[in-house]
């Protein structure tokens, strides 16, 4: 369980940044320079949560599988 809990804290973060980036970007008082470098890390930080629930969906899938197995 500890496993889990640390991908789901990762995936915590990971949503906290984009929201954290989120509001920055809604706040307009980043330059227009500043606001594509975010744009450009939200990118990366959706990248990487996304990669992160596909592993998750494998986990699942797996566990599902050896479930019926046994």
């Amino acid at each position: 369980m500890p496993a889990m809990s640390t991908r789901e804290n990762q995936l915590d973060a990971l949503i906290g940044r984009l929201e954290r980036a989120g509001e920055q970007l809604r706040s307009g008082e980043l330059s227009a320079d500043a606001a594509a470098t975010l744009v450009e890390e939200c990118a990366a930080l959706a990248g990487e949560a996304s990669a992160e629930l596909e592993r998750r969906a494998v986990l699942e899938e797996s566990s599902g599988a050896q479930g019926t197995l046994l």
